[in-house]
């Protein structure tokens, strides 16, 4: 069998009544900042028009606004391989584990996108047992380098270490 994405108006799918897992607020708006930031890349599965797995997209979808949303058909299935295949696709995430190390060494790579909004915490890892690496600062001279009244000529600028507040201080700096 060959999967199909269609996409389809919202509201011409409904819901599994029967549906056993749960959705709450911080896993919808997870998801929600997902579809935001990567796009709706993962279809919902619907059985006759019914969802089989992913209720959680479709109740980000429509917080979005969303009039259509992509799906996939699983009429094919019979309504026991229906159940089962809900069931079973969203345990057998449940079955697999993190590795700790990696995953903190992944989220460090990431700078411009906040992963928190996807559930992910740095302090969790480090309580879990993860290496954190982190860049190392430099150490701080016991006395500094530069003085008060010190000026830097970098290219066309010139930098002064003083209180700004001081007009003496300012007036240095434009050459006065």
């Amino acid at each position: 069998m060959e999967l199909k994405v269609e996409y389809v108006s919202i509201d011409s799918i409904e819901p599994y009544k029967n549906n056993a897992r749960n959705h709450g607020d911080k896993d919808v708006q997870a998801i929600k900042r997902s579809i935001e930031e990567f796009g709706f890349n993962d279809p919902i599965g619907v059985w006759n028009d019914q969802i089989v797995e992913g209720h959680g997209r479709l109740l980000a979808a429509k917080e979005l606004g969303m009039k259509t949303v992509p799906v996939i058909r699983l009429d094919e299935m019979t309504d026991e391989q229906r159940k089962a295949y809900a069931l079973a696709h969203n345990k057998t995430a449940e079955l697999s584990e993190w590795d700790l190390d990696t995953l903190a060494s992944e989220l460090q790579d990431i700078s411009t996108i906040d992963m928190s909004e996807f559930g992910f915490d740095i302090p969790e890892l480090e309580e879990a047992g993860a290496e954190i690496i982190e860049d190392e600062a430099p150490e701080v001279p016991e006395e500094a380098r530069a003085k008060l009244g010190d000026m830097y000529q970098l290219g066309e600028h010139r930098l002064i270490c003083g209180d700004c507040t001081d007009i003496n201080v300012l007036d240095t700096l434009m050459g006065g």
